[in-house]
């Protein structure tokens, strides 16, 4: 199958985008990492009694860290629902 983005050039950010996305989003980003990090060591006895502190780290620590760090400034990816 095709993807959407074969037919449709993605448009830059807009400049307010951007900042919208810095002055507001980022800070959370942040802080959803500084929460998840402090739960995944709080929960880490009981992941590792279940075998999966990877998975617990990926999706307490690098998913948000990846989110607020490693995504361009001003584009936000699209969820599938």
């Amino acid at each position: 199958t095709a993807l959407a983005e074969e037919y449709f050039e993605k448009e830059d950010p807009s400049g307010g985008m951007m900042i919208a996305d810095f002055v507001f989003v980022r800070p959370f980003g942040l802080a959803a990492t500084a929460i998840g990090s402090i739960f995944y060591v709080v929960s880490l006895p009981f992941s590792l009694l279940g075998e999966n502190p990877g998975e617990a780290g990926i999706a307490l620590v690098k998913e948000p860290a990846a989110y607020t760090f490693k995504r361009p400034l001003g584009e936000f990816p699209e969820r599938d629902l």
